[in-house]
């Protein structure tokens, strides 16, 4: 069953296309990915299905509700968690709860055993009388998380919500996810991290508001044709170029590594050798593996390398 879909979906700014022609459907409790680099469209996305924004063209649906046309109906079925969500740092942990609780209109009746459902569930039951200002960062976002939850959304979107967040609390935040997929809640998160995105059901690849790619995350990996070979030598930027010119296929620099996207893995092989021992660069070891994400990604980018 379908929870979300957008048709052609479009939002102009001036003579700028934030997003363009966006077509997509997520289905109930499924964990979908929106990735792509800043700029890429994500939060132009979230606020076009929140119904913050209106499209320049296009539709779209949120548990059966048209953005435009059902916009106030959709706000008491979805929870938001923008980028900067707005906590207020000199309320506590309990008191921000419930003042989005009373945004929401949640009945008093039963709202307690929620509110400790959820300080519970985020592992925030012994700060709960701490000010919000005074929490690390991954507990604010774990408490922007609990304030989105307060009234029980059926659609749970978030935009970049472990941005600058350490690794320990980025795990504990996702396995929260995870919780919350189990209840059947479809969870829309958009992302700039490519490891993380792995953590998905599935994911879409937005760049410069065009989705390039959408399938699992082995699907969009099948997606990369070829043979990748990774290399290591001696000097990897000058190699790199080197690469570049000989064009022998797309070119990737990762740290002291260097991913290059070949055709045929053989004639592949024998080219990046014969270029680099032309240009005088030692090759200190050189190995076919299977790609990342971020190899299908930088791939596809204009230009094919980075």
């Amino acid at each position: 069953m379908e929870t979300l879909r957008t048709q052609a979906l479009t939002r102009r700014f001036g003579d700028l296309v934030a997003l363009d022609q966006l077509t997509l459907a997520v289905e109930e409790g499924e964990i979908f990915g929106l990735v792509g680099p800043d700029g890429a469209g994500k939060t132009t996305t979230m606020r076009l299905l929140t119904g913050i924004l209106e499209p320049s063209s296009g539709e779209a649906w949120v548990d059966g509700l048209h953005t435009v046309r059902e916009t106030e109906a959709i706000k008491d079925r979805i929870g938001y968690m923008s980028q900067r969500f707005g906590l207020y740092p000199d309320l506590t942990v309990q008191e921000n709860i419930d003042f989005y609780a009373d945004l929401y209109e949640v009945p008093k009746a039963g709202r307690g055993e929620r509110m400790e459902r959820l300080l519970a569930f985020s592992n925030l039951t012994p700060f709960r009388r701490r000010q919000a200002g005074n929490l690390s960062g991954g507990m604010k976002q774990k408490l922007g998380l609990a304030c989105a939850l307060i009234h029980t959304p059926r659609v749970l979107f978030l935009d970049e919500p472990t941005n600058g967040v350490d690794p320990v609390s980025r795990r504990d935040f996702w396995r929260i996810l995870y919780q919350l997929q189990q209840e059947r809640v479809t969870i829309f998160v958009s992302t700039a991290y490519l490891d993380e995105a792995e953590r998905c059901n599935r994911i879409g690849l937005l760049h410069q508001g065009r989705l390039m790619a959408c399938d699992t995350v082995d699907g969009v990996k099948g997606l990369l044709r070829g043979a990748l070979l990774e290399l290591r030598c001696e000097a990897p930027r000058p190699a790199a170029r080197l690469l570049r010119e000989a064009a022998i296929g797309s070119v990737a620099l990762f740290g002291d590594r260097l991913h290059v996207l070949v055709e045929d893995e053989a004639r592949g092989r024998q080219a990046v050798e014969a270029a680099l021992r032309a240009g005088g660069i030692a090759l200190r070891e050189l190995r076919t593996i299977e790609p990342s994400l971020e190899d299908v990604f930088t791939s596809a980018l204009p230009g094919g390398s980075a």
